[in-house]
């Protein structure tokens, strides 16, 4: 059975930010990433380009062989290498990044998770969140304190409890799924999902006349405000 993997992808500064801080890998046909640098003038770019830097190479050196313990790992290893980057340049201190990964492979997908970008699966008309935001609001969220609603219009929603490069220890959720034809996958940064809903996310991923739904969605971030940097990649899985 041949399999068929259609990528788009699209990073974007926004309306309103003088920077780009997001970093993307795409390897196609097996793996992604979406990096959310944080920092401003300490050198947010720098920490999301440290670890999709590292990424890559240690891919490289991996080849398809990955499990999520392998996954786990590459995040590891790239908050060791942004630490390490502030230790040789202490103006940086403050830096980090969020890291959301996928692999394909084996007929499943595999992902990693730390921050507050995101992973979605749409199949069959049915778009889920894969990964939970390490954010304040969401814990009070979960914990009953606070409505979705409420979180929308909060002070400290942008507030992250774990990113990579900020702490000696990272925690990373992992995850897999087995792949279905037709599955569309979405990691994109909180530039796009700040500014669009769910919903429409949904619709664009499923127009059929869409010939790039990474740039059409940054559209629609930038048409809903463009406050925030906006990273995308759209990932369509196909089996014939």
């Amino acid at each position: 059975m041949k399999k068929l993997i259609e990528v788009f992808q699209m990073s974007d500064i926004g309306l309103h930010r003088n920077l780009n801080e997001d970093s993307l890998l795409c390897r196609p046909p097996s793996d992604f990433a979406v990096a959310d640098g944080m920092g401003g003038h300490v050198a947010g770019e720098v920490a999301s380009h440290i670890f999709t830097a590292t990424m890559e190479e240690l891919l490289a050196q991996r080849g398809q062989n990955m499990d999520q313990d392998g996954l786990r790992e590459i995040v590891i290893a790239g908050n060791r290498a942004i630490l390490s980057s502030i230790r040789s340049h202490p103006e940086r201190k403050g830096m980090g990044t969020t890291a959301t990964c996928l692999h394909l492979g084996q007929g499943k997908g595999i992902w990693a998770h730390v921050g507050d970008s995101r992973l979605y699966l749409l199949r069959q008309g049915n778009m889920r969140q894969l990964t939970q935001d390490h954010t304040y609001v969401n814990d009070l969220i979960a914990s009953g304190s606070i409505t979705p609603l409420e979180a929308e219009n909060h002070p400290k929603r942008n507030m992250l409890l774990r990113a990579v490069g900020v702490e000696e220890f990272v925690q990373v959720d992992t995850g897999e799924f087995t792949l279905e034809t037709g599955d569309i996958m979405l990691l994109c940064s909180d530039g796009l999902t700040n500014m669009v809903t769910e919903e429409a996310i949904r619709t664009v991923l499923e127009a059929k006349n869409c010939t790039n739904p990474a740039a059409s969605l940054v559209d629609c971030a930038k048409a809903g405000g463009g406050l925030d940097n906006i990273s995308v990649i759209v990932v369509k899985y196909h089996e014939e």
